[in-house]
């Protein structure tokens, strides 16, 4: 179950669920004024009298833990996005684009959104449009910023139609079935591509298997000379230095010996020798700083329960715990001395193509249609961004976490939209909510009891709700070109290790995973869930199939070119939901999930009308 999840265990009624306070709990951010603009006017009516707390709240060495660690999340994912977004737009945006992009599109929501616990990223749907966008424009000689700018501002400008007519009480229908669905698929994909990333790295410095110590002598690797210049007939002996100048560029007092494995390749040399292609210190390194990361960033998150030590300092370490680990595995390959990837920052604010500036020209790069023929595209960006965007809301929002601000969706989404209009004018990414940032975000700032004896389960007392880590976090990412000359100190598998205890851990309280640990489980051994006391065994198991199947076909389509309909398929999964109604009684859902509106609406009827008629049968007994 979700943290603060007690409620669940009196043994008799359904969770409390709900998002936030509104749809199934009752409150008003999801409520449908029927007025323009009457979301976002209640939004902003709510969270302007916390704005001053927003900041006072966060004055707390737990604070400071949760920068370092979500800046070092931000910045490897703004990296790795980067890069992939350079490959797939030849450079019109890259990792210096990603890194300006994530620091002022996260810092402005953070600071006048309207959950600053949500991080800003970019997503592998946006990628995916990124990539046909590109190729459409130069298949059909478009300038490609200048169409993803009217793009943007025509979905920016449905967005903020969206946010003036309340569409966002629409969110009241993504219940825990979307939810989980959405959750565990983008953790899935965090774990996958931190292997990922390992695999490739370990392919790009393979160990030699067949090792033997007995020739450890005839393992060596030279740079020779191109073969070129073997065979050159008219080159004499006393021209070969001016011939190597005026052709390979080889310095005049250098050697071909005397190369690094880089420089070799520069000059058109010939690397020959067997250790050439094996470097097994680098990738064994690299898969230890990789599993110690993760494994040491657990067990210290656990150290609150450890008997050792006073509760001040289990504290201390818990909050901390993978910093901790990060500086713990930093530590040992500075030791080691392994040559092992660093992470690489830009060092300059200049655009990662010479053919782009930082501002977008609206008109004189496509016929003049191209402006109003943008909409088409840009619809499904909206259905993008809003899907996106909403149902990490609604994950952040829920009940479970026991957030004392309420939420702003139709804020959050307004802020969205502007950030859209203002990333297309630059040539930036694009920027939604992330589901496993902000949930380890969320992670990071939880209260609890300080006074649990050692073993003891310490009890969950909220989150602390503030604006001013989410601010600070962006405000680093957008210094550390500055920054660069300490963290080129920092190993990559260290950071992908940190993705790695990123998507584990957002999967930690999951209902669906407890699920999944049932398929496998005795009924002896299965533990004492509101759920099971209320909910026949075989219909929680059906429900669990139901999700698995969802997932799969979730999976398989994010990994085609179709990934860039994602979004509707998530909508697919509200009428997955819908259709459960006929295979599940309300009694059922209200347990397994959250009651959609009109069936809860009715349901509460059905009470009122039954309290009622019991009145009247005790009056006329009386």
């Amino acid at each position: 179950m979700y943290a603060g999840g007690d409620s669940q265990m009196n043994g008799d009624m359904p969770h409390d669920g709900g998002h936030g306070g509104g749809g199934h709990a009752g409150g008003d951010e999801l409520k449908n004024t029927g007025r323009f603009c009457g979301g976002l006017r209640l939004d902003i009516k709510r969270k302007a009298p916390f704005f001053v707390s927003d900041f006072t709240d966060a004055f707390h060495i737990q604070a400071l833990s949760t920068i370092l660690f979500i800046y070092l999340g931000t910045v490897t994912n703004a990296i790795t996005f980067g890069g992939l977004l350079g490959d797939a737009t030849e450079n019109m945006q890259g990792v210096l684009e990603s890194f300006m992009g994530t620091a002022i599109t996260g810092g402005v929501f953070c600071l006048l959104g309207g959950q600053p616990l949500i991080i800003l990223s970019s997503t592998g749907p946006v990628l995916v449009f990124e990539r046909l966008l590109f190729n459409f424009s130069r298949d059909n000689e478009f300038d490609y910023l200048e169409f993803r700018l009217w793009i943007g501002l025509w979905s920016a400008f449905f967005c903020l139609m969206l946010v003036a007519t309340d569409a966002s009480f629409l969110v009241q229908y993504f219940t825990r079935f979307t939810e989980e669905g959405f959750s565990c698929l983008i953790s899935f994909i965090f774990i996958y591509d931190a292997f990922k990333k390992m695999l490739k790295l370990a392919h790009h410095y393979p160990i030699n298997a067949d090792f033997k110590t007995e020739y450890v002598t005839q393992y060596d690797c030279l740079c020779m000379a191109p073969t070129v210049l073997e065979n050159s007939t008219d080159v004499s002996d006393e021209d070969t230095s001016v011939w190597f100048l005026n052709n390979t560029g080889l310095p005049m007092n250098a050697t071909w010996s005397s190369l690094s494995t880089t420089e070799c390749l520069m000059y058109n040399g010939e690397l020959v020798g067997k250790a050439c292609e094996f470097v097994p210190d680098i990738a064994l390194m690299s898969f230890i700083l990789f599993f110690g990361t993760y494994t040491c960033s657990m067990c210290l998150k656990k150290f609150k329960t450890s008997p050792f030590f006073p509760t001040t300092v289990r504290k201390l370490v818990s909050d901390f715990a993978i910093i901790l680990a990060i500086f713990i595995f930093c530590g040992v390959d500075m030791l080691v001395g392994v040559d092992t990837p660093k992470l690489i920052v830009p060092s300059e604010f200049k655009p990662t193509s010479p053919n782009r500036g930082w501002f977008v020209p609206p008109f004189g790069g496509n016929p003049w249609w191209v402006c109003l023929a943008s909409a088409l595209p840009a619809l499904l960006v909206t259905i993008l961004v809003f899907m996106d965007q909403q149902i990490t809301a609604v994950i952040v929002n829920r009940k479970e976490h026991m957030l004392k601000k309420g939420a702003g969706y139709h804020l959050d989404l307004f802020w969205v939209a502007v950030l859209l209009v203002v990333c297309s004018f630059m040539g930036l990414p694009w920027y939604v909510a992330a589901t496993v940032i902000s949930i380890a975000h969320i992670d990071s700032l939880k209260m609890e009891t300080e006074t649990s004896a050692p073993g003891e389960q310490p009890k969950f007392l909220g989150v602390r709700e503030q604006r001013l880590t989410g601010v600070v976090v962006f405000i680093l990412t957008g210094l550390s070109v500055f920054m660069s000359p300490i963290l080129k100190f920092i190993p990559m598998p260290v950071l992908y290790g940190v993705f790695l205890y990123m998507g584990v851990a957002s999967l930690n309280g999951v209902q669906f995973m407890d699920r999944l640990k049932l398929l496998l489980m005795p009924a002896k051994h299965q533990p004492d869930l509101v759920y099971l006391r209320h909910v026949p065994l075989r219909k929680v198991h059906l429900f669990t199939f139901i999700q698995i199947l969802c997932l799969a076909l979730l999976w398989i389509l994010k990994s085609t070119v179709a990934a860039i309909v994602f979004p509707v398929m998530i909508l697919a999964l509200v009428a997955v939901r819908k259709a459960m109604d006929w295979m599940f009684s309300q009694h059922e859902l209200g347990f397994l999930d959250d009651v959609t509106p009109e069936k809860d609406k009715k349901k509460k009827e059905d009470d009122k009308k039954t309290k009622k008629k019991r009145g009247s049968i005790d009056s006329n007994v009386f």
